[in-house]
């Protein structure tokens, strides 16, 4: 597909933003392709990552402090990455990821104002200068963004919803940390719309990945 043995997409955004679903669009249009491909998630996506994500995810928003929650998150990203992300890459497969350390930069960084720089130091120390082919960054207004999660979460006991519960400005700082993520990463990071019905969201999604495609020759 290109000159490394895999490819590796993550996809961005606030609550609600539609990105566990067009992952799963995006899945079904690799493997109508022949691809071999991976759906993972952070925080996440290994046994003990897992263990993390329930950590985090869980419990009253000031559960954690802003430090230990961005340790949390590269230590469960870290076991990710070994445990996962590097051997599929290694044999060849397309990995698709909800969510990875753009995250970090944006709710860390930006949303509890530990800073970017803060926050991509602690990914050279966790994991070096790995990061995603491609990422994908679902914008969507946070007043449509979060009554999504909502809807989303209404029948759900013990719901993974501690960020949905933090409040309208964490989440203004969120959606404008992720746009100056993709403003000054615009050769990695790419914008999607993701207002609009599925189908045309997904449309926006295959254009992108086509696109980059086609820039490495694949």
């Amino acid at each position: 597909m290109n000159h490394k043995p895999g490819l590796f997409i993550s996809f961005e955004g606030g609550e609600g933003s539609g990105k566990s679903t067009q992952i799963r669009c995006l899945e079904k249009w690799f493997r109508d392709q022949g691809k071999d491909v991976v759906v993972t998630r952070e925080p996440g996506g290994s046994p003990g990552a897992e263990e993390i994500r329930n950590l985090l995810l869980t419990g009253d928003p000031g559960r954690w402090d802003a430090v230990t929650e961005a340790l949390l998150m590269f230590a469960s990203r870290r076991d990710h990455v070994e445990r996962t992300i590097r051997p599929a890459l290694a044999n060849g497969k397309v990995v698709l990821c909800d969510r990875f350390a753009d995250s970090s930069v944006a709710y860390q960084g930006y949303g509890h104002g530990l800073g970017a720089d803060y926050i991509r130091n602690l990914w050279k120390l966790a994991i070096g200068d790995f990061k995603p082919d491609l990422t994908l960054i679902f914008d969507l207004p946070i007043e449509l963004g979060l009554e999504r999660a909502g809807t989303r979460f209404a029948n759900v006991s013990a719901a993974e919803d501690r960020f949905e519960r933090m409040g309208l400005e964490f989440h203004q700082r969120l959606r404008d940390g992720f746009k100056e993520i993709a403003g000054n990463q615009k050769d990695r990071c790419k914008v999607i719309d993701a207002s609009g019905d599925l189908e045309t969201v997904t449309e926006r999604v295959v254009s992108v990945v086509q696109g980059h495609l086609a820039g490495q020759g694949g």
